[in-house]
């Protein structure tokens, strides 16, 4: 027996955990799609090398669990989530946190960015096999899709994780959010001299910093930071910057 013929493992249902962290949890069709998912994901990485969380503790924590926390606090986004909204992951890179958002929310329109074109058709293919209609891909630099029109403050939810600095998810996410809207960061570790150069930034671009919050992960007690950036009068035009400079010169 070769390792591509190895089955893969179910991932723990996890229900006490769901419904004690997100007072919330998945149907049993929704579980059945996760695991769809993660066979998925584990047999495109041996191509791909699309993530390092392979095993199925750690990809229900960091992917599943990780992806659904940071909207939780937002009571009123998850209720608009349910009714149907315009989310926008940035960077999705796998599909996270933006696929499992869509699994939950089919009624919210799902839009996954990322600059990578081969992980972007591998994506494609996961929303044939799961037949996640509510979502399409978009190949492209934030940069870029945030100065065009079709895309640019659009969106009423937007989505980043572990993309460069603060400043510089600030200056990719809220130009393509609506007034009003909000983008969410999620992070690791998190300093004050962080919140005082992301509020700088956020300033810039026509935001304000609505939430930082702490929490710990399940299984590991990680430490993790979602930040949530409102979006309060529109982006001046001149943001996002060209393609580099975000990243070469956070605001």
């Amino acid at each position: 027996m070769t390792l591509e013929s190895l089955p893969i493992a179910s991932l723990p249902e996890m229900a006490e955990i769901w419904q004690q962290t997100l007072n919330w949890q998945p149907t049993d069709q929704q579980q059945k799609q996760f695991q769809q998912l993660y066979e998925l994901i584990v047999e495109g990485n041996r191509q791909l090398n699309l993530t390092r969380i392979t095993e199925p503790e750690e990809f229900w924590e960091k992917h599943l669990w990780d992806s659904l926390r940071g909207i939780a606090p937002k009571q009123q986004f998850i209720s608009s989530l349910s009714a149907g909204i315009s989310v926008i992951d940035i960077g999705t890179g796998a599909g996270f946190p933006g696929l499992p958002i869509s699994i939950i929310f089919p009624n919210s329109q799902i839009t996954l960015l990322d600059s990578t074109r081969k992980k972007i058709n591998f994506i494609d293919s996961i929303l044939s096999n799961l037949s996640l209609t509510n979502t399409k891909t978009l190949v492209g630099r934030a940069e870029e899709i945030g100065q065009e029109n079709k895309h640019r403050q659009r969106y009423d939810l937007a989505l980043i994780r572990a993309v460069g600095t603060a400043s510089s998810c600030a200056e990719y996410s809220l130009p393509l959010v609506k007034q009003g809207g909000l983008a969410v960061i999620y992070r690791g570790t998190w300093t004050q001299e962080e919140s005082q150069s992301l509020k700088n930034a956020a300033n810039q671009l026509g935001g304000v910093i609505e939430l930082i919050e702490e929490f710990t992960t399940p299984f590991t007690n990680s430490i993790r930071h979602c930040i949530y950036l409102r979006k309060v009068v529109n982006t001046p035009i001149q943001f996002p910057r060209a393609v580099g400079i975000p990243s070469q010169k956070p605001l």
